[in-house]
């Protein structure tokens, strides 16, 4: 019997980037055959239903073959098997590292283990992103996490370096694994109206003042741990809500920080006395293992209730980051903030620029008000 086949060869590997999401997306063949017909493909290249699927299957076995690369990004610069422009290889890369922030939302904070790994199916249904996809992107939160776990160095940057990731996922990677690492708990009725990126911003801001990283820039886990040191300093605060004097100095460093650049500021400074009291006793209280996993809860249930009017709304919040020091024996260090005490004549200064977060007003309170508290107590021990 007669036969026609037709062939073609070339050595640049052909990928349609829909195609590539559609399969990244978790969709059969099939239903991702529908989707290209619904989009008009079909007329545009005027093709048939056959050539068409024919072509999404041969897509399909293409990213299936690539896949195994993309667990470790830099091999595929380094292998001959597909010819792929490197404009395309990072394409590549960047989406199929990305993520659902409603999937990443139900999985921040729980140890990346099998036992995680088995309510998927629930969280696919809650989430409705494919069970596939949920397997692609949390197989690639635990194998980020394997791998950085015990690099030396700045957290972002090894992630960059070692999973060729922009800057942005990067730093949503780093954040992840920070929460995976200190088992912050996450998922209670009330921290739902927060977002992946709120806790996000608080994962920087944590690893850049609260971590040993923020000490010893070559030491183990050093993005990754929180400084236990550090945290026992800040016991120290409590003399901030036993002391009168100190207390208004402190309500007048936050109001200077603060004052035109929140729209909570009128909220916050009506009630500073109560919420400065509930942020020092979370504060104190950080020396315990379970108290740090429940410190967003604790932010949301030991604060004032006035603290429910000022948080939901997002807005900018511009601040100026002050130079950072050499660790001396005041807390300061830790935390940055608009208006710090002079620094000892022999601390090492730099000049950071004028950055700009956004973030909901309750995280720009609590953590401009837990930053004057620190300088605070650097002023306070100085003064003894």
């Amino acid at each position: 019997m007669a036969m026609e086949l037709d062939v073609f060869v070339g050595n640049t590997t052909i990928m349609d980037e829909e195609v590539y999401q559609l399969w990244l997306d978790g969709y059969t063949v099939s239903d991702a055959v529908k989707v290209r017909m619904e989009g008009g493909v079909m007329e545009e290249c005027e093709a048939s239903a056959d050539v068409l699927l024919s072509d999404t299957m041969d897509q399909y076995r293409t990213f299936q073959m690539c896949e195994r690369l993309l667990y470790s990004p830099a091999k595929l610069a380094n292998q001959l098997l597909f010819q792929i422009p490197p404009h395309r290889q990072a394409i590549l890369i960047e989406r199929y590292y990305a993520f659902d922030d409603a999937f990443v939302r139900e999985v921040l904070g729980k140890k990346l283990s099998k036992g995680t790994k088995k309510d998927l199916d629930d969280i696919s249904a809650k989430t409705n992103v494919t069970l596939k996809s949920c397997r692609r992107q949390f197989d690639n939160f635990k194998r980020v996490f394997k791998v950085v776990e015990e690099l030396k160095g700045p957290l972002v940057e090894n992630i960059r370096q070692h999973f060729l990731l922009s800057d942005k996922l990067a730093r949503d990677y780093a954040a992840i694994v920070f929460f995976a690492n200190n088992r912050f708990e996450t998922g209670k009725r009330k921290l739902q109206y927060l977002t992946f990126q709120d806790f996000a911003f608080c994962a920087g801001q944590l690893i850049n003042n609260w971590t040993v990283g923020a000490v010893d820039n070559m030491v183990e886990d050093m993005d990754v741990d929180l400084d236990k040191e550090f945290l026992q300093e800040l016991k120290e605060l409590k003399i901030l809500i036993t002391d009168k004097d100190l207390l208004d100095q402190h309500k007048s460093l936050v109001c200077t920080a603060l004052r035109g650049k929140t729209k909570a500021f009128n909220e916050m400074e009506a009630n500073f006395k109560n919420l400065s009291r509930g942020l020092v006793n979370i504060a104190a209280k950080l020396t315990n293992t379970k108290d740090v996993r429940d410190f967003f809860i604790d932010l949301v249930e030991k604060t004032p209730s006035c603290v429910g009017q000022i948080h939901g709304r997002h807005q900018k919040l511009y601040l100026q980051n002050v130079s950072r020091l050499k660790r001396i024996s005041s807390p300061a260090y830790f935390f940055p903030c608009l208006s710090p005490p002079p620094p000892p004549a022999d601390a090492v200064i730099s000049a950071p620029p004028v950055r700009t977060f956004s973030v909901f007003d309750l995280s720009a309170v609590i953590i401009s008000s837990l930053s004057a508290s620190l300088l605070e107590s650097s002023v306070c021990k100085s003064d003894l």
